[in-house]
């Protein structure tokens, strides 16, 4: 299956605002409507998997575009469970392109994928980052589910500061190895590897760690949390302990549930970026 999916963002007045959203299934983009939304200084857009995918064969592509100032939070609905395809050898890709402007943001988060056995999945993040722009990207990786070895997985990751004329980080990661796995420097035998890159104000110096996870600063600018757990569910409350550690991040929340109305627990929630 072929799909593309678009999204342009922009900033009116105090508000971002979607100038332009096209998807079609696999990938379907819900944004967020009703009260809450236009109270939010942020656009948020749900990301609807409308389709069994990634099935092997199957090419889908997301290209955000985040004009000057405009905030966006894409959040994922459910987890994303990657198969093989009808023939042997047949791979599955999703790529995923950011171009935030001078002063934007973006948080991408999406929720878990697992790497099913036999599966062939490959994926690409590729982030443009204007002056000061912000940007939040999450990625939670299942080794198979209970009981089941991993499928094939590779993962790009590659950040630039356009406006510096650098690179931030450029990362790759490989599920499905078994000499990998095993080894100390990967997973350690754990099933779960998360990872969230971070660029966001100030970053920690020097960096944090705790059992099983570590938040790294970036030589530029910008933070690498990583966490490694037995299950979804310890791996990303590892992934939460090193992302608060984040100063810059932990400054924005202060600041956005500060702004956000008391009675209304759930917009400070949305106004923080949080993903439940």
């Amino acid at each position: 299956m072929l799909a593309r999916a678009r999204i342009v963002v922009e900033k009116d007045g105090e508000r971002s605002v979607i100038r332009d959203l096209l998807s079609q299934p696999p990938l379907t983009l819900l944004p967020r409507r009703g009260a809450a939304a236009s109270r939010s200084p942020a656009a948020t857009v749900h990301m609807v998997g409308s389709a069994t995918t990634p099935l092997g064969g199957d090419d889908v592509e997301l290209e955000v575009v985040v004009g000057p100032g405009a905030d966006v939070v894409l959040t994922g609905v459910a987890a994303t469970v990657a198969l093989p395809g009808q023939g042997a050898g047949t791979s599955s890709r999703l790529v995923v392109r950011l171009r935030i402007g001078d002063g934007a943001g973006v948080q991408y988060l999406p929720e878990p994928t697992i790497v099913t056995r036999r599966a062939d999945h490959r994926t690409e993040l590729h982030a443009e980052l204007g002056a000061g722009a912000r940007m939040r990207c999450r990625e939670v990786l299942v080794a198979g589910r209970s009981g089941e070895a991993s499928g094939r997985f590779r993962g790009l990751t590659r950040v630039v500061d356009v406006a510096a004329g650098r690179p931030l980080l450029v990362q790759e990661q490989e599920l499905g190895d078994p000499a990998l796995h095993a080894s100390a420097a990967h997973l350690a035998e754990r099933r779960v590897l998360a990872t969230e890159v971070l660029v966001w104000g100030e970053d920690p110096h020097p960096g944090l760690a705790g059992p099983w996870w570590s938040l790294t600063p970036l030589a530029c600018r910008g933070s690498l949390a990583t966490s490694v757990g037995p299950d979804a569910v310890t791996a990303q409350r590892g992934l939460a302990l090193a992302v608060a550690g984040h100063p810059g991040w932990a400054a924005a929340m202060v600041t956005a549930l500060a702004s956000a109305e008391p009675e209304h627990s759930g917009s400070q929630d949305q106004a923080a970026g949080r993903s439940w």
